[in-house]
C-alpha cells in the first residue's frame, strides 16, 4: 500500500525531459562544449536518452560529424562543430507478452512498483523463458513502454530471486530507468532508497543489530551458488539486520529469530549468503540452508508442517522507498506478509499458557458468638 501521507499527483508538472523521438537530430557545439567527451556532449543536449544508449549509436555508426561518421565516443567536440544522430525507432521487445496476473500498488507512464509473488522469475533466462514478470510487463503496458535502450522493454533496476516475495519497481521510461537505476547505484547513501526484509532464520543471533561486510562473487565449488569470497575475486557487499524477535524451542533452546535486513548493496543471493554466512541462514532456503535439517527437526508438529507448506525461502521484501526519477516526489510502499510466512510465523510463536481459573469459593458468613 501506499503510506497515507504521500499524495500522488498524476498530472503533477514533469520537471524531466522526454526522451527523444527516433529520426535525425542535429546538434551543434557551442564553446562551452569545447574539449567535452563526444558521448557525454550528445546525452546532456538530447535529455531523456542514457549515456550508455548513445556510445551505442555512436559504435553503429549512427553519428555524422564534419569529416563523416564518428565511432569514437570518447572523441573531443570543438566549438562550431556540427553533429548529426540518428536513433532508430524502438525495436519490439524480444520477450513476448503474455497476459499473467500482477499484483500492482502503484503505477503512472512512467514507472509502477508491483508485489511480486513467490514462485515468478524476474527475467527471462535459460530455463526461464516464459511466464516471467518481464513477458508479463510487455503485455501488461503495452504501448506505453518507451524504448529502453533501443528496445520496447520494462527497465528492470533491480530483481527478487524467484522464491523471493514483495516489492518491485520497474521504469517504463528511458529517463525513468535512468534515474531509478542511479538511486540503485548509490545504494541509498543519500537517503532516497529505503529497502527492507523481513527474514526468518535458523538460531538466535548473539547481537541484536549487526552488520555484515563481505565480498561476494561465484562459489568455486559450485559455479551456481554464490558465495563469500576474499579478495578482488568478489563484489563489495553489505547487509544490515536487527532481530525483532526471537523463538524458542520446545527444548528450550534457541530455535529461530525474525530480522528486520536492510540492504546497503545489491548483490545477487546477498541476503541468503551473507545470513549463512554468520550461521543463521534463511528458514527454507533450499540452497544455502540445506545444512540445517537437524534444526528443522526440532520444530513443533505445526510449524512442521508449516515449513514443508511453505516449500520456500522464508523472505520477503516488506518495505521499498525512492524518489520518483521525473516528479522528485519521495514515494514509500509496504507490502503485508505472505500467508505461507505468516503460518510458519504463526506457528512458532509460543502458545501462551493457560491463565488458571481462580476457583470461586463461598466466603463464610461471620457467625458472631454469643
Amino acid at each position: 500500500m501506499i503510506d497515507d501521507e504521500i499524495e500522488i499527483e498524476e498530472d503533477a508538472e514533469e520537471t524531466a525531459p522526454v526522451e527523444p523521438v527516433s529520426g535525425t537530430h542535429a546538434l551543434t557545439a557551442t564553446s562551452t562544449d569545447a574539449g567535452v567527451r563526444l558521448d557525454r556532449f550528445l546525452a546532456e543536449r538530447l535529455a531523456g536518452i542514457s549515456r550508455a544508449r548513445v556510445q551505442a549509436l555512436i559504435r553503429q555508426g549512427t553519428v555524422e560529424g564534419p569529416a563523416g561518421p564518428v565511432r569514437d565516443p570518447g572523441a573531443k567536440v570543438r566549438d562550431g562543430q556540427r553533429y548529426e544522430i540518428t536513433i532508430p525507432p524502438p525495436r519490439s521487445a524480444e520477450p513476448a507478452p503474455e497476459a499473467l496476473p500482477l499484483h500492482i500498488v502503484y503505477e503512472d507512464k512512467h514507472l509502477l512498483v508491483l508485489d511480486k509473488p513467490a514462485g515468478l522469475v524476474v527475467h527471462p533466462a535459460a530455463g526461464h523463458a516464459h511466464g516471467t514478470l518481464v513477458n508479463a510487463l510487455i503485455a501488461h503496458c503495452g504501448d506505453e513502454l518507451s524504448g529502453i535502450g533501443g528496445v520496447k522493454r520494462p527497465g528492470i533496476v533491480h530483481r527478487l530471486d524467484k522464491d523471493t516475495s514483495g516489492l518491485l519497481v520497474v521504469a517504463k521510461s528511458d529517463v525513468a530507468h535512468q534515474g531509478l537505476a542511479e538511486q540503485f547505484a548509490s545504494h541509498g547513501e543519500d537517503g532516497r532508497l529505503v529497502r527492507t526484509y523481513e527474514a526468518f532464520v535458523w538460531g538466535i543471533p548473539a547481537r541484536q543489530t549487526g552488520t555484515i561486510e563481505a565480498n561476494l562473487g561465484r562459489s568455486p565449488i559450485n559455479r551456481k551458488r554464490m558465495a563469500v569470497v576474499r579478495g578482488e575475486h568478489g563484489r563489495h557487499a553489505v547487509t544490515h539486520f536487527e532481530v525483532v524477535e526471537s523463538f524458542i524451542g520446545p527444548d528450550g533452546k534457541p530455535l529461530a529469530a525474525r530480522l528486520k535486513v536492510a540492504l546497503e548493496t545489491g548483490r545477487t543471493h546477498q541476503i541468503r549468503v551473507h545470513l549463512t554466512h554468520i550461521g543463521h541462514p534463511v528458514i527454507g532456503d533450499p540452497v544455502y540452508g540445506s545444512g540445517f535439517k537437524s534444526s528443522a527437526r526440532r520444530l513443533p508438529e505445526n510449524a512442521a508442517n508449516a515449513l514443508k507448506n511453505l516449500g520456500r525461502q522464508a523472505l520477503h521484501a516488506e518495505e521499498l522507498g525512492f524518489e520518483h526519477p521525473v516528479t522528485r516526489k519521495a514515494l514509500h510502499f509496504t507490502s503485508a506478509r505472505p500467508h505461507d510466512i505468516e503460518a510458519l510465523y504463526e506457528a512458532l510463536k509460543p502458545v501462551p499458557a493457560p491463565i488458571p481459573r481462580k476457583s470461586k469459593s463461598r466466603a463464610k458468613p461471620n457467625v458472631s458468638k454469643r
